[in-house]
């Protein structure tokens, strides 16, 4: 039976999972009605983040700095957890994933709500958002059971005694299952001088896991699509358009139907001045999917920059259709009425925009224009 909470979402991915490939993820998703997408885009209305963000995040803090890795830290998940929560998107953990395609069951016996354990167990409500997100309890959302209140009250002494939120959730998923560990010890420091490590009663069992990495090609990163798109995102942002367009590209080779991909790839030979590329791959992405308004917009932004106007104008328009809140395109269409001596057109633009986005540097100059067409057309009529 298809989930309803699964059809006619739209599902990303911040980092790659770690409890199974992306491919079969999508292959689910999409036999319940639903699509998945590595990476965000405006149509995403569910963003899951992969647990191995926390490995890059832990070999970043650890000095290892393989292109793609330094970006991960935890301070930078804490950004994108903010961000994605500020844009109305619903955040999941892999199990909260797994759960909502009906694949795994949420444990039994649980009646805590999210303040009740913020109240019990002193563990921050930042703190235990950030936790549920890398599955570090039992549940991944309120109701909580009586085993993850142990569990965050375990965890808020570790923080008062110096760990990090991110060493925990690194730390948790060497052990076994989670819920394993109301029963044992854990204490913060070791023997080597690391003072936020986390290992069992008795220093037995070192769980905060640096020195358990294995630090060879698999931790490091072998030439697989998740470790290829993880570092073309690094070099992308980076400002290094032709190095991040290669490894985009190697990315299509082994996923011709990775629309994000070819977009990504189209920003970068687009930044690069390679202005054909860009506008091919720009077009790949629309055609694995039509409704993907970003490369619609953009590919309009690269006809408007050749002077190629008509093109510039239906593409707009066509990113107007799919996405009647994006304002972007608006925006740039009513410029080129304007442009083009339509004034009354671009008046109704400008308004429009104004409807979406009153607060902007942009709204003050779509006001301006509504003004300045009112004084033209008043001048006519005179």
């Amino acid at each position: 039976m298809t989930a309803p909470a699964v059809a006619g979402a739209v599902f990303g991915t911040i980092g790659a999972l770690a409890a199974f490939p992306l491919r079969l993820a999508a292959r689910e998703v999409e036999r319940q009605h639903g699509q998945l997408r590595r990476g965000v885009t405006r149509r995403t209305t569910h963003v899951v983040f992969g647990r191995t963000l926390l490995a890059k995040a832990g070999l970043a803090k650890a000095g290892l700095t393989k292109v793609g890795l330094t970006k991960n830290s935890d301070s930078e998940i804490e950004r994108r957890l903010d961000a994605e929560r500020a844009a109305g998107r619903v955040v999941l953990s892999e199990n909260g994933f797994l759960r909502l395609l009906g694949l795994i069951e949420a444990p039994g016996a649980s009646s805590l709500s999210r303040q009740s354990l913020i109240d019990q167990s002193r563990l921050s409500g930042a703190d235990l958002d950030r936790l549920s997100l890398f599955d570090a309890f039992e549940h991944d959302g309120e109701p909580y059971s009586f085993r993850d209140l142990i569990l965050a009250r375990k965890y808020a002494g570790l923080i008062a005694g110096g760990a990090t939120w991110g060493a925990i959730a690194r730390s948790v998923h060497r052990s076994g299952p989670v819920a394993s560990l109301t029963a044992k010890s854990l204490n913060v420091g070791s023997a080597f001088g690391r003072p936020d490590a986390i290992y069992l009663e008795g220093g037995q069992s070192e769980l905060d896991g640096q020195l358990l990495f294995d630090l060879g090609a698999a931790a490091i990163g072998d030439d697989t699509l998740e470790d290829l798109f993880a570092e073309a995102e690094a070099a992308e942002e980076g400002g290094e358009h032709d190095g991040a367009a290669a490894l985009y590209q190697r990315c299509l080779a082994i996923d011709p139907t990775d629309a994000i991909a070819a977009f990504n790839r189209a920003n970068c030979l687009r930044g690069a001045g390679r202005v054909a590329e860009a506008a091919h791959d720009y077009a790949r992405a629309i055609k694995l999917d039509p409704a993907f308004v970003e490369a619609w917009f953009n590919l309009a932004g690269l006809m408007s920059e050749q002077g190629r106007d008509a093109s510039a104008r239906r593409h707009l328009q066509k990113a107007i259709a799919l996405d009647r809140t994006y304002a972007d395109p608006v925006f740039n269409l009513a410029r080129l009425e304007f442009d083009a001596g339509n004034l009354p057109e671009a008046r109704r633009l400008w308004v429009r925009y104004l409807e979406l986005d009153a607060e902007s540097e942009w709204a003050g100059v779509a006001a301006r224009g509504v003004q300045f067409v009112d004084m033209q057309l008043a001048k006519s009529a005179g």
